[in-house]
Parts: structure tokens; C-alpha cells; sequence
């Protein structure tokens, strides 16, 4: 075989068929992006909005810190493909809000503990 006539996306994908699918996909760089129950339960709560939006039955899931076992049907709108770039990209939209929310409490915090006063406070979010 040659190089040049392998594709981008050598996996064959069949839609269609009304068969499960078992599925797995890691977080970025394999990090815990998930290790804590409140990003578990984010993903959850956006799990089932995209299931809703797709419609397709979710038969199981294990949300690890790092990484997600998904069981689930084929999505009646779209495919499964369009429907896990879906979650993927909402639940990373929302753990960055989550992140750069709580990073600003930490420093909200930080500020607070070294400061005297709210004035430095105001100053340092204007």
C-alpha cells in the first residue's frame, strides 16, 4: 500500500443500520479534565441535552476523569459523528467558562486576602 493512497480518515463509518455503538474518546492530551464531580456532572447535564436535541437512547455511560464510554443508538437527525462533535465541543465551551469563571474567583480571592479594602478590588476588575 501505498502512502499517498491512504485517506485522512482511513475507518469506514456505516449509518443507518439501527445498531449501537460503543464508544470511546478521551480528553484533551489525556488530561483529568474531568476528575472532579462538578465537571462529571456538566457533562452529564449536556450529555442529555445533545441526546434530546439528536434524539438517540443513551443505554450507558462511564464519565472517568480523563476519558468516556458511551453506549448509545443511532441519532434519528444526523449521525452519531455530528452528534459526539456536538457534546464534544459544548461541554469543552462550557469548562472553559467554568474555568476561567473559577480562575477569576481565585484571583477575586487572592486580591482580597493581600488587599486592604475593596478599593484595590474595584481597581483590579475594572
Amino acid at each position: 500500500m501505498k502512502f499517498s493512497s491512504l485517506s485522512r480518515h482511513p475507518l469506514k463509518r456505516h449509518y443507518g443500520q439501527g445498531d449501537l455503538h460503543f464508544i470511546t474518546f478521551s480528553c484533551y492530551q489525556r488530561k483529568p479534565l474531568l476528575g472532579t464531580p462538578e465537571t462529571r456532572d456538566t457533562f452529564v447535564e449536556i450529555l442529555d441535552e445533545v441526546r434530546c436535541r439528536h434524539a438517540f437512547a443513551l443505554f450507558g455511560y462511564v464519565v472517568m476523569p480523563e476519558h468516556v464510554h458511551l453506549v448509545v443508538s443511532e441519532p434519528e437527525k444526523k449521525t452519531s459523528s455530528k452528534a459526539l462533535q456536538v457534546l464534544k465541543q459544548n461541554v469543552a465551551k462550557s469548562l472553559l467558562t467554568v474555568t476561567q469563571t473559577s480562575r477569576v474567583l481565585r484571583i477575586f480571592i487572592t486580591v482580597r486576602r493581600r488587599a486592604n479594602g475593596p478599593a484595590l478590588l474595584a481597581q483590579t476588575f475594572l
